[in-house]
């Protein structure tokens, strides 16, 4: 399931890079998928609403409805 967690961020990658931005993926625990938002989506204040609407959407969708899309910030 990871190969497929990480097709699917690698899919929705570009839009994230559009606006200035990426998506990293760091590891999979379970059903939580970590990953770390880099570029202008590390400070954007709408980052929250980007993994949840956007990347989280797209991985359930894509992968397994159960997956949680996690941000890491180190």
């Amino acid at each position: 399931m990871e190969d497929k967690v990480k097709e699917a961020i690698e899919a929705i990658r570009p839009a994230l890079q559009n606006d200035g931005g990426d998506i990293e993926f760091i590891r999979m625990e379970g059903k939580n998928v970590y990953v770390k938002l880099v570029g202008a989506c590390a400070g954007c204040p709408m980052s929250q609403l980007t993994l949840s609407n956007g990347v989280q959407r797209y991985v359930r969708e894509t992968v397994d409805p159960e997956l949680v899309i996690v941000n890491e910030t180190f």
